[in-house]
């Protein structure tokens, strides 16, 4: 009996031990533990995308610019979008500067998202330089900054428009595509915001909310193509340029003062992150520090007690805003936090 006993308490210790293991490692966590499983024991990005053909927009900074110089060094070849021709110029050129690629192996095209009668061209413009698509990160769009009784409608217009209908419309030209093929993976750069709500940012979220919602059952639509991926990618907090050219209360406004970046997740930290998502398939990451993963898990599991974080923090969240502190601050024990790019 009290050999049983001790074999008991043995097992129960052992159990504990994994829990608290398990535990120590989620406060260290920068994403999600299937995301940082794969990280640890799944397909490297340098194994699975090296020779790839990838079409990246939102490429002339941020995170995209990030995933453009790491894609060139794993041996991707790259297609880069965004408005901005000449900071295109500038990324290529960087790109051929870290990697072994050569001038045809990265193509540069403008492309303005919310411009969707230009989005079949720009796609048989990819296929026809490099014959195929295999990855299309889909990380174009804008984030906001307004109370939504100050913003006027035509704001929440533009943010759907560029965030959403530009996203799914440039996906339906590549999908196309990837069909014929029955392979590729559609990667897109959604948000923490996707997830859950929060003041000053009702039409990002709105957007947001948007993709997760439209990729989700696009999944569902293409069981019968198991070797196309789609796969959702929501960051936290990242440092980023992206809090330079939010929408505001209305079109013609801009945000005048960008904040401290400091305390969010170096960018080249979540686009390695991205990257392992991308290579090992997986639906949906969460890429975040804490508190912003724990309130995800909150916003995951126990949504009673999420909603009363999210309305705790309102109203010191508004107030600093209108004081013109753009990194707010939440009360003890969450630390410095700033909206999502």
């Amino acid at each position: 009996m009290s050999w049983g006993c001790g074999l008991c308490q043995l097992l129960a210790g052992g159990v504990l031990l994994a829990l608290l293991a398990q535990l120590v490692r989620w406060l260290r966590a920068d994403g999600d533990l299937t995301l940082l499983w794969a990280e640890w024991r799944g397909k490297k990005p340098e194994t699975e995308l090296r020779g790839k053909v990838v079409w990246v927009t939102g490429a002339s900074s941020g995170i995209g610019e990030e995933l453009a110089y790491q894609l060139s060094k794993i041996g991707a070849f790259l297609a880069i979008s965004a408005r901005r021709e000449d900071e295109l110029e500038r990324v290529k050129k960087k790109c051929l500067q870290i990697s072994t690629l050569t001038e045809k192996d990265i193509l540069v095209l403008r492309l303005d998202l919310t411009d969707r009668s230009s989005h079949e061209a720009a796609t048989n413009s990819v296929i026809k330089h490099f014959g195929k698509i295999d990855v299309l990160v889909n990380n174009g769009g804008r984030s906001q900054r307004s109370l939504f009784m100050d913003t006027n409608l035509d704001v929440y217009s533009a943010i759907m428009e560029l965030n959403y209908l530009g996203t799914i419309s440039l996906t339906k030209h590549v999908l196309k595509h990837m069909i014929e093929r029955k392979r590729g993976k559609i990667v897109t750069v959604s948000s923490v915001m996707g997830i859950m709500g929060a003041p000053l940012a009702s039409g990002y979220c709105a957007s947001k909310h948007a993709l997760q919602g439209f990729f989700n059952s696009l999944r569902t639509e293409l069981t019968d193509y198991p070797e196309i991926s789609i796969i959702n990618i929501c960051p936290g907090p990242v440092q980023s340029k992206i809090i330079q050219n939010v929408f505001t209360e209305n079109l013609a406004k801009s945000l005048e003062n960008s904040g401290d970046q400091s305390h969010k997740m170096p960018t080249d930290r979540c686009v390695r992150l991205t990257l392992v998502s991308t290579a090992n398939d997986l639906k949906e990451a969460w890429i975040s520090d804490h508190p912003y993963l724990a309130v995800c898990y909150l916003w995951q599991y126990a949504p009673t007690w999420a909603w009363w974080l999210m309305n705790r923090m309102g109203k010191r969240r508004i107030q600093n805003f209108k004081s013109g502190v753009v990194s707010l601050f939440l009360s003890p024990p969450l630390t410095c936090v700033s909206l999502p790019c």
